[in-house]
């Protein structure tokens, strides 16, 4: 039977419809997964057409998965961010929305906080556990969509839940029903889909969501969750590891329009960015991202790259203010205590700062040379170099005003007392023999004592 598809306004074949496939025994992958080896990835070289949805957008978990992995913040610290999000993605809500807990009196009043902001983006969200009094807590809450998970895998559904896959499937069902009856969206967090069995699982699983959804006249939106990193984005990937095959999947066999699908991955294997764009490339509109890429184990995808990643795809910030996001990583450092590590980009204290002192010469000529773009426009941080051999009075007077971000009252300049014992203090480190560029630590902490204490070490 030929209809006309709605994505290529081409007749195609009627989509072959998947059935659960209830095995008895749990499908591991073993041959891509041995786990006592590096796993696999497996080629079938099918390909899937490139699918980029007219909108894309930024989500964030930056109060859900991120909190996870790190001392819990605090109500303050919620709001704080909270606005900075806001700023940062700007009036058209390209950072649309953000997820939050709220098991606990802190959680709840955290989010009420941020809801008497009165913002419009980032939307409110939560996430919670599958049950009737969480469903109507979060409809209580005035908030319209939550997070419910429905592990997918076998490791899960045999392992964890101790469950058969149509035993699974039913009771996920059920879940999702409380949710539409009351009045909540759902949002199915389809964890560990990259070692599902996508055919015999996912497919049809998703099918009766959709079918639900359709009968309940509520939206239900689909988050892909590449739980464990394992996701690859290369072209000609076998299922379970291909992002490209899975959202073609979920949109061309399960029918879930792009709007409604959205990606969600952690840093395992360093994939997690390309991952997102890949995600975004293939036909899913939202990516899950947390601040700093602060989440489980290695991360979740790094919001701040997916602001710069949505820039390089569309040609636009399209509103989005990334100076904010100088101002999130100062706040992370300076108000939460968090150690950024120094090379992470765009964020980390030497992302834009060069050490050869080749690279140096020709920064110091012209910054395009070496700087990846205008990042004081960008991200109000000006690129800069490490303190060496050959640094002059005046280079080292640069490198004290832009380290400490000093008022223009309070500059420094190459007749200051500090700057003239700080030039004798390096001269004689590499009198001695030294050969390597200083350190931050190092220059910091002779700054403070040369300086009574009056500059502090960052």
């Amino acid at each position: 039977m030929l209809e006309t598809s709605s994505k290529s306004n081409l007749l195609e074949q009627k989509t072959y419809k998947y059935s659960l496939q209830d095995v008895a025994e749990p499908n591991l992958y073993r041959d891509v997964y041995p786990y006592t080896e590096v796993p696999r990835v497996a080629f079938n070289h099918r390909r899937v057409p490139l699918g980029m949805p007219k909108d894309i957008w930024i989500t964030d978990t930056s109060f859900r998965d991120g909190q996870q992995s790190v001392e819990p913040y605090t109500v303050k610290q919620i709001v704080d961010l909270y606005k900075l999000l806001s700023r940062l993605g700007g009036p058209f809500g390209i950072i649309r929305q953000t997820e939050f807990f709220v098991y606990s009196e802190k959680d709840r009043e955290a989010l009420a906080a941020c809801q008497d902001l009165g913002l419009r983006f980032p939307q409110i969200t939560t996430w919670i556990r599958a049950s009737k009094q969480d469903f109507k807590l979060v409809r209580d809450l005035g908030i319209k969509e939550t997070g419910i998970l429905v592990s997918c895998s076998d490791y899960h559904i045999f392992k964890k839940m101790k469950m058969s896959r149509s035993e699974c499937m039913n009771y996920y069902l059920a879940t999702v029903a409380e949710a539409f009856e009351a009045g909540v969206m759902p949002r199915c967090h389809l964890e560990d889909i990259t070692r599902a069995d996508f055919y015999g699982f996912v497919v049809p699983f998703v099918n009766e969501l959709m079918k639900m959804s359709e009968d309940a006249g509520i939206p239900v939106r689909i988050r892909a969750c590449d739980t464990m990193g394992y996701g690859v984005p290369y072209t000609e990937v076998a299922i379970p590891r291909s992002v490209p095959g899975i959202i073609y999947g979920l949109q061309h066999y399960a029918d879930v329009p792009s709007e409604m699908l959205e990606w969600h991955g952690h840093n395992d294997f360093y994939k997690a960015v390309t991952n997102a764009s890949t995600a975004w490339l293939y036909g899913a509109s939202a990516v899950n991202c947390s601040m700093l890429g602060i989440g489980e184990r290695t991360g979740n995808i790094p919001l701040e790259a997916m602001v710069f990643e949505y820039a390089s795809l569309r040609g636009s910030l399209d509103g989005m203010d990334p100076t904010v996001i100088t101002e999130i990583a100062d706040y992370f450092h300076y108000e939460m205590g968090y150690e950024i590590p120094v090379m992470t980009p765009f964020v980390g204290r030497n992302f834009n700062v060069t050490r050869a002192g080749i690279h140096a010469d020709g920064l110091l000529k012209d910054q395009e040379i070496y700087n990846i773009f205008d990042t004081e426009k960008l991200l109000g941080k000006k690129p800069s170099v490490l303190i060496g051999k050959t640094s002059g009075l005046a280079g080292i007077a640069y490198w004290i005003n832009e380290n400490y971000r000093l008022a223009e009252d309070e500059q420094v300049d190459k007749k200051s007392p500090l700057v003239v014992s700080l030039k004798e203090w390096i001269d004689a480190e590499y009198a001695d023999g030294r050969q390597t560029t200083l350190s931050n630590y190092e220059l910091e902490e002779k700054i403070e004592e040369l300086s009574g204490g009056k500059l502090k070490r960052i």
